[in-house]
Parts: structure tokens; C-alpha cells; sequence
């Protein structure tokens, strides 16, 4: 047997149901985020990005095949360094340019309310832990029926397969009111204010800095 098969329907995933599995992330928790003002997809700190779903990204719940519609995604961290680690994974090269890319970070207006894939639901649901590290196409079949499942399920809480396996979060349009009207920390990674905290963050995950 498969250890990471597809999801069952969703009607069958709405039968398991969430349980203790309910996260709920409390207003006022800071997350952080890096987004890129060019390139492919460019976007501003707080939106969500409707196009999709991009393969090489983990959680899209996008209806296939790729274009923008009216689901969309947003992917964040409880920390930092855990964005750099995702974000730059491919290349394991942090580039403050291409793309013109933007570290922010946001504290939460009201609470989210997420389904936690950290501990048992994905073996439960018919899964596996694999939904954190394993085939991305696979992952995304699994976050579309999430999504059809649980409609009051905000989004998403993973693991970081590039970071320790330390707490992320994939946020589906359902959490724009979470947002709040002005981020806490916003700057170009290009900025020479926080180019040591780059160079910290780099050397400890044995990223390069360009």
C-alpha cells in the first residue's frame, strides 16, 4: 500500500471531520512572509495570490488547470528564517534581487482557524505525514479536498520539510479579514539595514547570499 496515495472525496473527508486537530491561531500572532514585487506572480505583501495552482507550490487548492481564479493562496511562517528556507529551497541561494523580493511581517487581526497536519489527521484522514514532504501534486489534490470539506477550515498548518520542521502555514482566501491594514515589519531584502540578519540567516541554514 502507497504510504502517500490522494486524498478520498471530500465528502468522505467531511465524515472524519477535523477534531483535536482544529488549530487555532489567536489574533495578534505575528507571522512572516516573503513576497516578490516581480517576476511570474508579482503581488504586494497582503495578497493572496489567485493564480494558480503553480507546481511547485505545496498547498494550492487552485482548481486545475492553472489561471486565475477566485481561490487563492497565501503561504507564511511563525518565523523568519523559516520563509528564506522555504522560498530560496531550489536554489539554497538567498537572492536579495531577482524578482525584487520583500520580507514582511503582520500580526493577525482575529483568529484563524486551521487544519493542523503536523500530528495524526493526515494518517487518519487515509494519508500520511508525506502531505509535508512528499509529492507536491499529490499534496495539492489533498488541499483542494480539504478545502472542499471543511468550509470554515481557514487554511492550513504544515511542516517545514527545510526548516527543522517548524510550523507554516498555508492560508486560503477565507483568512483575508485576518490580514491587518499595515504589515509590522516591511523591507526589501536589497536593504543594506538588514543585510547582516541575511547573512546570519543564510550561513545558519548553509544557504548563499547574493
Amino acid at each position: 500500500m502507497e504510504t502517500f496515495p490522494p486524498p478520498p472525496p471530500a465528502a468522505t473527508l467531511a465524515r472524519v471531520g477535523v477534531g483535536i486537530s482544529l488549530h487555532v491561531v489567536p489574533a495578534g500572532t505575528e507571522l512572516w512572509r516573503i513576497y516578490f514585487r516581480g517576476g511570474s506572480y508579482p503581488t504586494t505583501w497582503h495578497d493572496f495570490r489567485a493564480f494558480g495552482p503553480v507546481a511547485t507550490a505545496r498547498f494550492d487548492h487552485h482548481e486545475p488547470p492553472p489561471r486565475e481564479q477566485g481561490r487563492a493562496i497565501l503561504y507564511a511562517a511563525t518565523v523568519g528564517p523559516i520563509c528564506f528556507a522555504e522560498v530560496f529551497q531550489i536554489s539554497r541561494v538567498i537572492d536579495r534581487t531577482t524578482g525584487a523580493p520583500w520580507l514582511v511581517s503582520f500580526h493577525l487581526t482575529t483568529d484563524l482557524h486551521l487544519l493542523d497536519l503536523t500530528g495524526l489527521w493526515p494518517t487518519y484522514a487515509g494519508g500520511s505525514q508525506e502531505i509535508n514532504s512528499g509529492d507536491r501534486g499529490i499534496a495539492r489534490q489533498w488541499s483542494r479536498a480539504i478545502y472542499a470539506a471543511f468550509p470554515d477550515i481557514q487554511g492550513l498548518q504544515y511542516r517545514s520539510k527545510m526548516y527543522g520542521s517548524m510550523p507554516a502555514v498555508a492560508l486560503y482566501e477565507r483568512a483575508r479579514r485576518a490580514l491587518p491594514v499595515q504589515p509590522s515589519f516591511h523591507a526589501p531584502l536589497a536593504s543594506p539595514a538588514i543585510f547582516d540578519v541575511l547573512d546570519e540567516t543564510a550561513a545558519h541554514m548553509g544557504y548563499t547570499l547574493v
